[in-house]
């Protein structure tokens, strides 16, 4: 009997150890998810605010504010991140690697989507693609860029395409984290994340990749948020 009992407490302390580190990978999952869900609401809310009322506003001036203050957001959580001082003494140049494979992946399969969507050029798909999972940003800028020379209709709507590809993202390196790490090694889950490999995705990182991927993520997310601005706009000029 006594010998049971101590076997049970082994295998509930082993198992403690492991439900302790899980919890908060959960907690950020539900985190992420109602998060992307409330963007969806919002769009959707905008659509139809947009259908039954009649602004007389420019919408271009409003979407050119809230351009600029995102660009402010980009630059103060870059510059206010606690772990940037110790990620800069642990630069090292082959991490430089994990960032520039992210880009040519992700514009490389981007530039095959377009095979299949035959209303969209190779650089439209590419621009899409370089949102990198930062889909508040990217669908602005893309809707910004793209007005002149398409319309507003279309640039819109291939704004909306970029706000739905770049939250599918999100969402699918969140869920996908273990499978991911399976199949492609520890490096695939910070390259599937994106410019969320420094925030949101970093507990889900840390579990299944390990700790000493932290300055790896962390560096791999601020050059991508970086070069969002930088290859949406290249490509929407194309």
């Amino acid at each position: 009997m006594a010998s049971h009992c101590v076997g049970y407490f082994k295998y509930l302390g082993q198992h403690v150890g492991f439900f302790s580190r899980i919890t908060p990978v959960f907690q950020e999952r539900r985190k992420v998810m109602k998060s992307s869900l409330i963007v969806v609401a919002f769009f959707c809310i905008g659509c139809l605010v947009g259908i039954f009322n009649d602004f007389q506003f420019d919408m271009h001036n409003l979407s050119m504010y809230i351009l600029y203050a995102l660009m402010l957001q980009v630059g103060i959580s870059i510059g206010s991140n606690k772990n940037l001082k110790f990620l800069i003494k642990s630069l090292r140049p082959n991490m430089l690697l994990v960032p520039i494979a992210t880009i040519v992946g992700t514009l490389l399969f981007s530039a095959f989507a377009s095979l299949l969507l035959s209303q969209w050029s190779v650089f439209d798909c590419m621009a899409v693609g370089s949102g990198f999972a930062y889909y508040s940003l990217s669908s602005i800028l893309i809707t910004q860029f793209k007005e002149a020379s398409v319309g507003l209709q279309l640039a819109t709507e291939l704004g909306t395409i970029a706000l739905l590809a770049n939250i599918f993202r999100e969402m699918m390196a969140l869920l996908g984290a273990p499978l991911i790490r399976k199949y492609f090694g520890k490096l695939a889950p910070i390259s599937a994340a994106g410019v969320n490999s420094m925030d949101v995705l970093l507990p889900s990182i840390t579990l299944y990749s390990g700790k000493d991927m932290i300055p790896v993520a962390i560096f791999h997310g601020i050059l991508i948020d970086m070069s969002v601005p930088f290859f949406v706009s290249l490509f929407c000029s194309l």
